[in-house]
């Protein structure tokens, strides 16, 4: 009874559990790309025109991207505590939202839905921030990984929602509002005491790859399943048994990482005391080390390796940290006294504050390759509901599903990929930046065209460039400014996403759109007058709202992205230029 209980304890404090709980909540909580099929709900209910819809997307943007509250109260508030404000504000943005689309309470103004919108996508943050800190936190050396995942799940939400909305077999589209209101919310509550940091067992283990291989197994599984489920609904009238049976099986595909902490714990054996000292790394402890560091003279990573015995790198991995350490301690030293210099500006791939990092080109140069890049890809997931009605898709869900499905892959792969570049060629990150966003300037100049079954290649094109960004771009940050103050330049990295939507959704493509809705309505309009017809017999309006129709919609603003996505790849190919040398100095060791 003793040994059972054992076990149960180390399931509950083993690092996997929470990294799958992580992964749950993830695939709950990017409700922000489910906007593109909400969009259409609202803007029938309240009678929107296109500009007001962009409005709304732009709100959520901001919600989904403005991280600052977020990362400031993760460094003091529990995460049982951060992932009950997510709830809670998600709750009450889109349970407020649902309660004004289904006419229950009275339509608020245009900004303070736009207020309603921010507050319920904010919850984003919240979770986001929760899952990424605690899994690094458990995992620190095997950050690559652990966010392309949790950032993958994320891209993948909209998707599973759809199929979950699938099988409630209601025609009425505001439930869709409800679920994004509800389901994230208990999710988060139901998982709040599971994800946590928990103590010891944080170094790499002989388990870890496999453990690894397996989740992204199931990641590839889960893709290729949705998206063949989803072509399956769109071609074919399955019956509600089949939809029953094909959500059934989703749902198998999503528990099944917890495989991974089972077998742990039962395969475990208890660790000799030595050993397990040496593995085990109390957060209390960490967090009075890591306060200790802040109070310590910084010493540069480079003093240390010009000071390392060239013996040290054949020595045990423990013999060798504790050798480094020792080494970091006399440098530490030696600059209390002065006898050691200490650089106060670093180089590229050293420690930077944000202030520091912002007088440098290098990082604008990302920050404008991610606004062209991400913000383009931002506002397609947001229109995509208007895009593929105007070339005469009737349901929307299909697309805005896929492109989740390309978003989550694009995530997943582009951390894969950008991880060879960089390991086995000693390469920088933002080669495989500047392919994704090529890909989108091919995919929008599919737009663009509007050809038969392009909206199929495009949605897959721009949502795989776009899923990449959040792969290649958080990385290619923490190796050239390091990981020291890497929380505040990733929340302002972020900024990019809805200054992009900004200048592409709400000045440009919204535009665009109305000019040619407004166009075709009095084109309408004159041909009633010359027939004697009632204008509202003619269709000119779609549940009291103005739309656009046929490919001109969108054409002349893809285009225009297309153009400037190649933009990107080009500041992307210039920062691969300026960063050669330190990708090379960064990477040789693990080469040799």
């Amino acid at each position: 009874m003793g040994n059972v209980g054992e076990r149960l304890r180390a399931f509950s404090t083993n690092r996997w559990l929470v990294f799958v709980a992580a992964m749950w909540l993830q695939s709950m909580a990017g409700i922000g790309y489910l906007f593109g099929a909400i969009s259409p709900v609202v803007k029938a209910a309240l009678g929107y025109n296109q500009r007001q819809v962009a409005a709304l997307g732009v709100a959520k943007d901001l919600g989904d991207c403005v991280g600052f509250f977020a990362g400031s109260l993760s460094a003091v508030l529990p995460a049982w505590a951060m992932l009950l404000i997510g709830a809670a504000q998600n709750f009450l943005g889109y349970g407020w939202l649902w309660l004004i689309v289904t006419r229950q309470v009275y339509p608020l103004p245009l900004w303070l839905m736009c207020v309603l919108i921010f507050v319920g996508t904010n919850g984003e943050t919240y979770f986001n921030t929760t899952a990424l800190v605690t899994c690094i936190q458990n995992f620190p050396k095997s950050r690559g990984p652990t966010v392309g995942i949790m950032k993958g799940f994320a891209g993948l939400s909209s998707a599973i929602l759809t199929q979950l909305y699938a099988v409630m077999h209601t025609p009425d589209h505001a439930t869709l509002v409800f679920m994004v209101a509800v389901g994230p919310s208990l999710v988060a509550i139901g998982l709040m005491f599971i994800i946590r940091p928990v103590g010891g067992h944080r170094q790499v283990r002989p388990s870890d790859k496999n453990s690894f291989m397996f989740i992204y197994t199931i990641c590839l599984l889960l893709a290729s399943y949705l998206v063949g489920v989803m072509l399956v609904q769109d071609f074919m009238q399955l019956s509600d048994n089949m939809v029953n049976f094909l959500t059934v099986v989703l749902l198998i595909l999503l528990i099944l990482p917890i495989a991974i902490p089972v077998t742990l714990t039962l395969s475990s054996k208890t660790q000799h005391p030595t050993e397990e000292a040496l593995l085990s790394e109390p957060s209390k402890g960490e967090t009075s080390t890591s306060q200790e560091k802040e109070d310590q003279p910084e010493v540069i990573l480079s003093e240390v390796e010009e000071q390392k015995p060239k013996d040290i790198d054949s020595l045990p991995p423990s013999e060798r940290r504790k050798r480094i350490a020792e080494l970091q301690t006399k440098l530490v030293q030696a600059a209390a006294r002065g006898g050691v210099r200490i650089r106060r500006q670093p180089h590229r791939g050293e420690n930077f504050t944000l202030m520091q990092a912002l007088v440098k080109a290098d990082f604008w140069l990302i920050w404008f390759s991610l606004l062209l890049g991400s913000g383009s890809g931002l506002t397609v997931i947001d229109n995509l509901g208007q895009m593929s009605q105007s070339v005469g898709f009737k349901d929307a869900h299909i697309f805005v599903s896929l492109i989740s499905i390309w978003n989550f892959l694009g995530r997943v792969g582009g951390g894969y990929f950008s991880e060879i570049v960089v390991r086995e060629h000693t390469y920088p990150r933002h080669i495989a930046l500047a392919i994704a966003q090529m890909l989108m300037a091919v995919g929008h100049f599919l737009f663009a065209m509007a050809w038969p079954g392009m909206m199929y290649i495009g949605t897959f094109l721009v949502g795989l460039g776009y899923g990449a960004h959040w792969a290649i771009v958080p990385a290619a940050v923490s190796e050239l400014f390091g990981v020291k103050h890497f929380g505040a330049m990733y929340n302002f990295l972020t900024v990019a996403n809805p200054a992009g939507s900004l200048v592409f959704s709400g000045l440009i493509a919204s535009n665009l759109y109305d000019y040619e809705a407004e166009k075709q309505a009095q084109q309408h309009h004159m041909a009633a007058v010359q027939s004697s017809r009632l204008l509202h017999n003619i269709g000119l309006f779609a549940d009291g709202a103005l739309k656009c129709e046929g490919s001109v919609c969108f054409c002349i603003s893809s285009l225009i992205m297309s153009a400037f996505c190649v933009v990107g790849a080009g500041l992307s190919l210039l920062i691969v230029q300026r960063t050669k040398r330190v990708y090379s100095h960064l990477y040789r060791s693990v080469r040799t």
